[in-house]
């Protein structure tokens, strides 16, 4: 009888735990599960562009080089003003998950420590899924709480990738496929939006895209 209690008890537990839970967000990927892109398609360089070049395409493929949030990191390509890049996906395309599918890696940071105080460089972000038909994040440049460049890619920090446990304290500008109504993507096509320029690191600062969600 105390072995047949003992089970049931086990099952009440579980049974439980399971009625907590119903409803909760599930677990995000962990940093272990990004993937990145691996392809240059095209870049067409703005005024001021220059830096970075000659480091093509490594440097905008792979993992993120972050340098925290009080130094933006060397690692970038510069898309000048009203530059350009695409890059995809070639082994397996972004798709729709729970929450936010990908993150695109610049290099903001604080300025002089102070976190309400961020150098940003903002660009539209673009996703296809065959290179033809394209939909865009709507992003507004006006001056503003951070909370009004969501949309944009460029404003958000990143961390180095190996002192981070979670995605959550990695940093960058996260994207859902679904606020586009979209379920997969295999390019991103970023788009530089500032007016001014100053050679050779004038504009949005590419260092890196990934996946949250794939196959």
């Amino acid at each position: 009888m105390m072995r047949f209690y003992h089970i049931h008890s086990s099952l009440g537990a579980l049974l439980l735990a399971l009625i907590a839970c119903f409803g909760c967000a599930p677990q995000e990927p962990g940093i272990d599960s990004l993937i990145y892109a691996d392809e240059l398609v095209s870049y067409s360089a703005g005024d001021g562009a220059g830096y970075g070049q000659t480091h093509l395409p490594g440097v905008v493929l792979g993992a993120p080089q972050g340098a925290g949030p009080m130094a933006g990191s060397l690692d970038v390509l510069s898309l000048g003003a009203g530059g350009e890049i695409v890059i995809a996906f070639t082994s397996t395309p972004i798709i729709d998950g729970p929450g936010d599918d990908f993150i695109v890696f610049e290099n903001a940071f604080h300025v002089a420590g102070n976190d309400e105080d961020t150098w940003v460089e903002l660009a539209e972000v673009s996703v296809s899924m065959d290179g033809q038909i394209w939909h865009t994040y709507p992003c507004q440049t006006i001056d503003g709480p951070e909370e009004s460049w969501s949309g944009c890619a460029g404003w958000n920090p990143v961390l180095p990738i190996e002192s981070v446990d979670t995605l959550g304290d990695l940093g960058g500008d996260r994207f859902d496929l679904a606020d586009l109504g979209v379920t997969q993507a295999r390019y991103i096509r970023i788009r530089d939006l500032s007016t001014q320029s100053i050679a050779p690191t004038a504009g949005f600062d590419l260092d890196a895209v990934a996946a949250i969600h794939h196959p």
